[in-house]
């Protein structure tokens, strides 16, 4: 298969019509490059806030409410697009009012059939937690689909490796991180999380962020990153573990082909087994801590 992650900028809009020709046209470049699968990144939605008017979007607590209640047209057309160019789609996560709490930040997987399922995001950054309120959601899921087992780990969440473990526990092949950072250590700090799990859990990790600035928006004002699909540095794979990979901060698609056959194979009979090797760590963690 081919696997597709945005480098992807946020635009002020007029109206619902320019985004929607605007998602249009990136998941049409990226089905016309053979993408399978595409990943947008973390708190693309937030674009959406535009539609409020510059106020709202310049409101921490109504961008989330203006973005929150376009959900339904948001699915709406990943559904449309999904089933028009047969290609599974991970959506740009945003808020999303699941009662009458907080928000969670949420990213939606669509496919070929329609919706298949969404994933919240479970460590929330001191941003979410001290400025934003967002709340953090409730478990992981891998999702079975003709593609492979994929399972989500949403920028922060990247960066903890028991998540990630329990996705490949799980069964989960691919891994998907959209991301969204103001700085470019933010963006290392996930970039760096993302090849680590690939290499801890010999499996692909993509990695899709937001890029440039938008400072209508306060909550992503500053974006910094790269959009990449990483692969364990081992036998059959890049030796610095990087499929693919876009320009600092230019928007565009980095594009891989990935064959579970040789997730499959690198698990197996890799140079190294660290999937295999994993449950070994506890072991000699009861063996050989000691202070003094």
């Amino acid at each position: 298969m081919k696997i597709a992650a945005a480098a992807y900028p946020l635009d002020f809009f007029a109206d619902s019509t320019a985004y929607e020709a605007k998602i249009t046209a990136w998941v049409a470049d990226a089905a016309g490059q053979g993408a399978d699968l595409l990943v947008f990144p973390e708190y693309g939605a937030m674009e959406l806030a535009s539609l409020g008017g510059a106020d709202v979007a310049a409101d921490l607590e109504g961008s989330l409410h203006e973005v929150a209640r376009h959900w339904p047209m948001v699915d709406a057309l990943f559904v449309r697009l999904a089933a028009r160019h047969g290609v599974h789609i991970l959506g740009p996560s945003g808020p999303f009012f699941d009662g009458p709490g907080r928000p969670v930040n949420r990213a939606v997987l669509y496919g070929p059939e329609g919706v298949i399922g969404h994933q919240d995001k479970q460590i929330m950054t001191r941003f979410e937690r001290e400025d934003w309120d967002v709340a953090a959601g409730a478990g992981l899921k891998v999702f079975d689909t003709p593609l492979g087992a994929i399972g989500i780990v949403i920028c922060y969440d990247s960066e903890f490796p028991l998540l990630a473990r329990a996705l490949a526990e799980a069964g989960a092949q691919i891994l998907l991180a959209p991301s969204a950072t103001e700085t470019y250590a933010g963006y290392t700090r996930v970039k760096v999380g993302s090849m680590a799990r690939a290499l801890e859990n010999q499996c692909v990790v993509v990695h899709s962020p937001t890029i440039a600035p938008a400072p209508w928006c306060p909550a992503v004002d500053m974006n910094v990153g790269a959009a990449a699909i990483y692969g364990p540095p081992d036998r059959g794979w890049p030796e610095d573990g990087i499929l693919a990979q876009t320009r600092l901060n230019v928007p565009g698609w980095a594009v891989a082909e990935v064959s579970l056959d040789a997730i499959a194979e690198v698990r197996r009979d890799g140079g190294v087994l660290n999937h295999a090797h994993w449950p070994e760590q506890a072991e000699r963690l009861n063996l050989a801590v000691k202070r003094g």
